[in-house]
């Protein structure tokens, strides 16, 4: 994700990714449409999932090929213990998360309507119990690592204190703009390297909508303007992701076609995706064409973890014939000092 001598060095190992963020028991209710408020609509299945966005992306790296440790914290119950386990299934290291007794596990309540569409309301249990010394206490697996993947379903300080970390050691950081501050971003987060959010927590944000590809644009523009990162990822769904940095042209990524029945985790998927592909050496466009694909597979199954795609699945998508990405390949951040990806 720097430069030509550090792809080199990279080359012939995995990637090695480290995601600070939550980990849920996913509660989802299968509905015809999403109630409106003060409403109430009978659903047709209801399941208990293994989720939270930073356990979603953690399980997405390891499927991609990558090296993945994840650092978050789960309740002494037994959906802690549930959950820990399958994340060991799927490969992630879990070394880092810590078990806090007399608290319970995160859960998310989920809701799915018939065209794949998602409402979310979580309650953060032990999430709300990673703190900046615990990232503080990790400043040396920070300081190994390829690139720092974070969200915001932990404590905004703690997100703060790991940027910092990342930052002083020159190491990427993406940041999930998931979900997004009532008060916006604060100023300790100014100056990551990749900001991500859809086009929901882009809209909220910056104040801006943010429905179309230029909506979006003009959204990216503004969190540049107040956040100053190196590049701004703003993931539209059926409508693909635009990449933006401030300079030059924007990068416009076209959605892959799938029948989408769940987009729980799509966005967890595209990000991690995202993520792995640039910390691999690839270029931009290549990485957006990539995590589109990992995104779309995601959309078309049910559930958050069991859904992220393989490296395999990834690689059999984008041999389809599809729309091609309308940028030219030399696009470059504002500030290569960062770290941000270059290409």
């Amino acid at each position: 994700m720097e430069n030509e001598a550090d792809n080199q060095r990279r080359r012939g190992r995995k990637a090695r990714i480290v995601v600070l963020g939550s980990i849920n028991m996913d509660f989802v209710t299968r509905v015809t449409r999403l109630p409106q408020p003060g409403e109430t609509l009978p659903g047709h299945a209801f399941d208990c999932r293994a989720g939270g966005k930073g356990a979603n992306q953690a399980v997405a790296i390891a499927r991609l090929g990558a090296d993945s440790t994840l650092i978050g914290c789960v309740g002494d119950d037994a959906l802690g213990e549930q959950l820990i386990a399958g994340l060991r299934a799927e490969g992630v290291q879990v070394k880092h998360v810590r078990r806090v007794r007399g608290c319970g596990s995160g859960a998310a309540s989920i809701s799915v309507d018939a065209e794949g569409q998602n409402t979310i309301a979580v309650v953060p249990g032990a999430n709300a119990r990673l703190l900046p010394q615990d990232v503080r206490a990790l400043e040396e697996l920070i300081e190994q690592a390829d690139a720092l993947l974070m969200q915001l379903e932990v404590p905004l300080r703690t997100v703060a204190a790991a940027a910092r970390i990342a930052r002083r050691h020159k190491i990427p950081v993406i940041l999930d703009c998931a979900p997004a501050p009532d008060d916006g971003l604060p100023a300790t987060l100014r100056g990551i390297d990749i900001l991500s959010p859809n086009q929901t927590e882009a809209a909220s944000l910056t104040g801006l909508p943010c429905g179309s590809v230029m909506e979006a644009e003009q959204a990216a523009r503004a969190l540049i303007r107040r956040h100053d990162p190196g590049l701004v990822v703003i993931k539209l769904g059926g409508d693909g992701a635009i990449a933006h940095a401030g300079v030059r042209e924007t990068l416009v990524a076209p959605a892959f076609p799938v029948r989408a029945i769940d987009a729980t985790a799509a966005g967890d998927a595209f990000t991690a995706a995202l993520i792995v592909h640039l910390a691999e050496g690839a270029r931009l466009g290549e990485s957006m064409r990539f995590a589109c694909a990992a995104g779309a597979l995601a959309a078309t199954r049910a559930g958050a973890q069991e859904a992220m795609p393989t490296r395999a699945e990834v690689d059999r998508l984008l041999k389809r014939p599809q729309a091609k990405i309308t940028l030219r390949p030399d696009l470059r951040t504002r500030d290569s000092r960062r770290g941000s990806p270059d290409r």
